[in-house]
């Protein structure tokens, strides 16, 4: 099976065709695929998914894939690589910096089912392509903010979309949507992000909560929370808007002191040399 391979950071495809030109393949980069116009059946890894005019799918380097065409369908790609978004994190929400676009790319739901949105989503979501598309065809678009945003926002439909087609953890009355945004949310209040206070509240065994999110996230809770709150400090410093002891008070550090112990222990540095980099 082939492999295909990419080497900008960033290209957009428009094209349109009666039988689609690759047989089942997979390739190192990324993704995004809008139907304009068409129909037909988009053979996923292991799944069937007709396809129809103003679906959307995401592929990631994992997948494999092909499209069976119906009726004559015009295709628009957004294919990136790692480096694409990489090298723009300075643009990165806050949520976006452990949440990336690539790791929600991987979601086992975008590949087993079509997309349902709503009329309002499907509009914006075509206006959106075709801001792409016209961008692309004056501009340099891997440099550009604009379409970097663009791009973004497409994820932010796709998010919007499965929140509301409820794909809940069978057995459970929460999530790891709903963990991962308490968690964002309260990543700035250290007692909230706790253990005890995460537990209580999702009303669940503390000893049950550590074993589901390692068991879920491939990685312990106080780990994760380390991480995301080393990741946000990172980004107040290097964005060099910020003083070291108003970021201390924003993530509920005692003190700059606190603050520069806690980043020292985890970075080998302090916050005052890892500004210099």
């Amino acid at each position: 099976m082939p492999k295909l391979n990419q080497f900008e950071t960033l290209v957009i495809d428009d094209f349109e065709e009666e039988k689609f030109h690759l047989p089942f393949h997979g390739h190192t980069y990324y993704e995004i695929i809008y139907i304009v116009k068409g129909n037909g059946i988009h053979h996923l890894n292991q799944n069937l998914l007709p396809y129809k005019t103003g679906d959307l799918f995401v592929i990631s380097p994992e997948d494999e894939h092909c499209f069976d065409i119906k009726k004559c369908t015009r295709f628009v790609y957004i294919k990136f690589t790692d480096n694409y978004f990489n090298s723009n994190k300075s643009l990165f929400c806050d949520d976006l910096l452990l949440n990336t676009p690539e790791c929600f790319m991987r979601d086992k739901l975008l590949k087993e089912t079509v997309l349902k949105l709503d009329e309002p989503c499907k509009t914006i979501l075509k206006n959106t392509i075709e801001n792409i598309t016209a961008y692309n065809s004056r501009i340099d678009v891997t440099t550009s903010p604009i379409v970097f945003y663009q791009i973004l926002s497409i994820f932010g439909l796709i998010k919007e979309t499965m929140r509301g087609m409820n794909p809940k953890a069978q057995g459970n009355h929460f999530d790891s949507e709903q963990i991962t945004s308490y968690v964002h949310q309260n990543i700035y209040y250290p007692k909230l992000v706790q253990i005890k206070a995460i537990s209580a509240h999702f009303n669940i065994a503390e000893t049950y909560f550590s074993a589901y999110f390692k068991r879920t996230f491939a990685i312990s809770y106080r780990d994760y929370i380390n991480n995301l709150r080393t990741i946000l400090i990172e980004k107040r410093i290097t964005n060099n808007q910020m003083p070291i002891k108003q970021i201390a008070y924003e993530f509920g550090f005692t003190d700059e002191s606190h603050l520069s112990n806690y980043f020292k222990k985890r970075k080998n540095m302090n916050p005052s040399d890892f500004k210099k980099l």
